[in-house]
C-alpha cells in the first residue's frame, strides 16, 4: 500500500516523437499489451494505446517508465477504474 502513495507522487509525463516513440512515465502497471494495443495504468489515469507493430522497447516499472515504438494512432486516457469495470456490463453481471 505504501508503495501506490508514493507513486501517486510522481509525475506523468508524455513524449511522442513523430507518432512512432512514446515516452511515458508515471506508469503504475501495464495491464495488456500486443503488436496493435497497449492498456496501463498511470499515476493520471489509466491509458490505452493503439497503433500496429506496437513494441515496448523499455519497461522499468521501479522507477514507472516505458518506452513504446512502432505506429501510433491513438492515445487515450480513461477512468482509473475503467479497466477494473470492464466486467460490470450485462455479462459480467450475468456470470457473477
Amino acid at each position: 500500500m505504501e508503495e501506490r502513495k508514493t507513486n501517486r507522487s510522481r509525475s506523468h509525463n508524455v513524449i511522442m516523437e513523430n507518432r512512432e516513440k512514446l515516452s511515458i512515465s508515471g506508469v503504475e502497471h501495464v495491464n495488456s499489451f500486443n503488436s496493435e494495443l497497449i492498456t496501463l495504468e498511470t499515476v493520471a489515469g489509466a491509458m490505452t494505446i493503439k497503433g500496429y507493430d506496437l513494441d515496448v522497447n523499455k519497461l522499468n516499472l521501479e522507477d514507472g517508465n516505458v518506452i513504446i515504438q512502432g505506429n501510433i494512432y491513438s492515445m487515450v486516457y480513461s477512468e482509473k477504474d475503467s479497466f477494473a469495470n470492464k466486467g460490470s456490463g450485462f455479462l459480467g453481471k450475468l456470470f457473477k
